[in-house]
């Protein structure tokens, strides 16, 4: 059982920031790449960020020079920084990661459950 659990949502004015995390646990064998996704209201889901095992990152145009994903291999986590936040990235914000479980050797997505940021002053 592998579960992703999510934290560091909350309410921010236009021009603020926030650090969401995502920790893994569970029995994980390697996590590949992990990634950030958001979903506004009758919006669908959207992609955000990715940060791939080597480390390189990709970011949605939407929010490139903004946002900022790191991980930490160690403690199985993916972080994501916003700044400056913009009214229009106020969502609920989940998180993925490619984790191969222990004893199997293909990776599964996994999902969080989901963050809310909400931008408003």
């Amino acid at each position: 059982q592998v579960q992703l659990v999510e934290s560091g949502g909350g309410l921010v004015q236009p021009g603020g920031s926030l650090r969401l995390s995502c920790a893994a646990s569970g029995r994980i064998f390697k996590i590949n790449d992990m990634g950030w996704f958001r979903q506004a209201p009758a919006i669908q889901r959207e992609f955000v960020a990715t940060i791939f095992s080597d480390g390189n990152t990709h970011y949605s145009y939407s929010v490139k020079g903004g946002f900022t994903i790191s991980r930490d291999k160690a403690k199985r986590t993916v972080y994501m920084e916003m700044n400056p936040l913009k009214p229009e990235d106020r969502a609920d914000y989940y998180c993925q990661q490619e984790v191969v479980r222990m004893g199997t050797i293909y990776a599964h997505s996994y999902w969080g459950q989901g963050t809310q940021v909400t931008v408003s002053s």
